[in-house]
């Protein structure tokens, strides 16, 4: 049986930590070295992108942990701690942490990223008001640009469609200008409303 219809079957189709039934996906709790249904656990798009920061933490959406840190599945504890962690200002997070026993190899793996020392903010790519950028958005320039090694000038109010969030750089994206991939600090742009994009 592939590891997705055993934490499918195993979690009951909803996701491991906040039970919702939509979106869901397989998350391969890091580090390790071959996923299995121990380290790996079912779960929603929300949690997905809070887990990874790519959102905002939102607090109330993690009550779920009260619940989901008493699982016995390996993966779910990791993640429930480390979440925790990163809530551990908030005075219920902080009351499950004190309750939660892991035993020295899952605490070992769960302090293996050092996610549980940061806090609970997210770096994202904003634009210059900070609202957020995702892969795919059209963004505005809001400066004449010029693109180093190349004769093109990048004039300010060029629409760059379809952009890529640089991974290890919360201030560059890349885009397509006169059909040359450059890279662009997310300063010099604003994000295109979708009513503009016509």
């Amino acid at each position: 049986m592939k590891l997705a219809d055993l934490l499918q079957q195993r979690s009951e189709n909803k996701c491991e930590l906040c039970k919702s039934e939509v979106n869901l996906g397989v998350y391969e709790v890091p580090p390790q070295d071959q996923s299995n249904a121990d380290n790996s656990i079912f779960i929603c798009s929300k949690c997905l992108a809070q887990v990874e920061k790519k959102e905002e933490l939102d607090s109330k959406h993690w009550n779920c942990l009260t619940e989901s840190m008493w699982s016995e599945v390996p993966g779910v504890q990791v993640v429930s701690w480390r979440m925790l962690n990163r809530l551990r200002n908030e005075s219920w997070a902080a009351d499950n942490l004190d309750m939660m026993y892991l035993d020295e190899d899952r605490l070992a793996w769960a302090k293996a990223t050092g996610d549980h020392e940061n806090d609970g903010s997210v770096d994202l790519h904003k634009d210059c008001n900070g609202a957020q950028l995702l892969t795919g958005d059209s963004v505005v320039l809001i400066k004449s640009l010029d693109v180093k090694g190349s004769t093109l000038n990048a004039k300010m109010g060029t629409v760059v469609k379809n952009i890529r969030l640089v991974a290890e750089n919360i201030e560059q994206i890349e885009g397509k200008i006169e059909g040359q991939t450059i890279v662009i600090l997310t300063k010099y742009v604003r994000k295109q409303n979708a009513s503009q994009n016509t």
